[in-house]
């Protein structure tokens, strides 16, 4: 990923199908099954950030991008300095405790069966069964080493997007969807599946819907496509949200609502139900970190600061995670901890 993908830039939104084997055109192959190989290549990202320290009770200084809690109360972060986790004392930084393929990353989800999945910008996807790591790449069949996001659908495949299409993992061997199979940009960036069961991606170029045959541009009530959309979440009403450089839409199944015109690069909701949203200020250097109460229609402004915010997540105590340009940190509703010494805050 190149410093270009700091700032906001075009996607598309698509749908697929719930089964990553059902879409495949006639004339594509199956792939065959593959057997993943641990790769310890100590190839070099560029803008991979080494860190100073395998175990410190200090977070990273780099980009943080995502963020989430796994079922056993740990927090994973993706950061340049690669694979972090928080167990509640202690940043243990993966990629060099495992030595690990030295690259930063930019997803990560947990699957229903434990594993935590991580995309990296450059090295593929690893996969953590809380033992060891195996790392997939295009030898394996995935559609392009430079993945961003991960995501898990209702039959349990988990899709990858990133910057050569979409890849379909069904435990066993990939299928990929390009712009040959009418996707409408190789570039992925989000991927949700709706409780209808169709697909919404979003991509590097106009949103746009698939239904299993036909691709069909997403346009706003004023006839304009969607672009820019970085990230697309499904809420517990089943409502679907869009956040990029159209600013924050909500599709309520009928009709799109518009609730900001800023760019926004990151949508989460908690355990209440509040949406939360990491957006672009008024001065284009401030991000702000917003919150929309349930049902609500006007946002809550909980913090802004020079630089840029990225992934949200909740823990199970209620505190909201944040990544920032130079880590993470923690809101408990009074205060934000940035995990930093004071000494070297700034």
């Amino acid at each position: 990923m190149n410093s270009s993908h700091y700032f906001p830039y075009l996607l598309y939104l698509v749908v697929i199908t719930t089964s990553c084997r059902g879409q495949q055109p006639a004339d594509r192959p199956e792939k065959t099954p593959l057997i993943p190989t641990v790769i310890n290549t100590q190839d070099v990202d560029p803008y991979f950030v080494a860190s100073e320290a395998i175990t410190t009770p200090y977070g990273p200084t780099s980009i943080t991008r995502t963020i989430i809690e796994d079922s056993k109360g740990n927090i994973w972060l993706a950061t340049w300095q690669g694979i972090i986790r928080y167990d509640g004392k202690t940043f243990t930084n993966f990629t060099s405790k495992d030595n690990l393929r030295k690259f930063h990353a930019f997803s990560v989800l947990e699957d229903r069966k434990g594993n935590i999945w991580f995309a990296t910008i450059g090295a593929g996807v690893y996969r953590y069964d809380g033992q060891s790591f195996v790392n997939y790449t295009s030898k394996e069949g995935l559609a392009n080493d430079r993945v961003i996001y991960i995501y898990e659908d209702t039959a349990g495949n988990i899709w990858f997007g990133g910057e050569g299409g979409i890849s379909c993992f069904d435990g066993k061997s990939f299928r990929n969807y390009t712009t040959e199979e009418g996707l409408t940009s190789n570039d992925v960036n989000t991927i949700i599946e709706d409780k209808t069961g169709k697909f919404w991606i979003g991509t590097r170029g106009q949103a746009c819907t698939f239904d299993g045959k036909t691709f069909t541009v997403l346009t706003n009530p004023f006839g304009k496509p969607f672009e820019n959309v970085r990230l697309i979440m499904e809420d517990s009403r089943g409502h679907i949200w869009l956040g990029g450089n159209d600013g924050l839409w909500r599709y309520d199944g009928m009709l799109f609502t518009n609730y900001s015109t800023h760019f926004v690069g990151y949508i989460y909701e908690d355990h209440k139900g509040n949406i939360w949203t990491s957006s672009e200020g008024i001065n284009s250097r401030n991000w702000v970190l917003s919150r929309y109460d349930t049902g609500g229609t006007t946002a809550t402004q909980i913090r802004s600061e020079e630089g840029m915010y990225f992934g949200i997540a909740e823990d199970r105590e209620g505190g909201i995670w944040v990544g920032t340009l130079n880590g993470v940190c923690r809101y408990d509703g009074t205060s934000f901890n940035y995990f930093r010494d004071e000494k070297t805050r700034d």
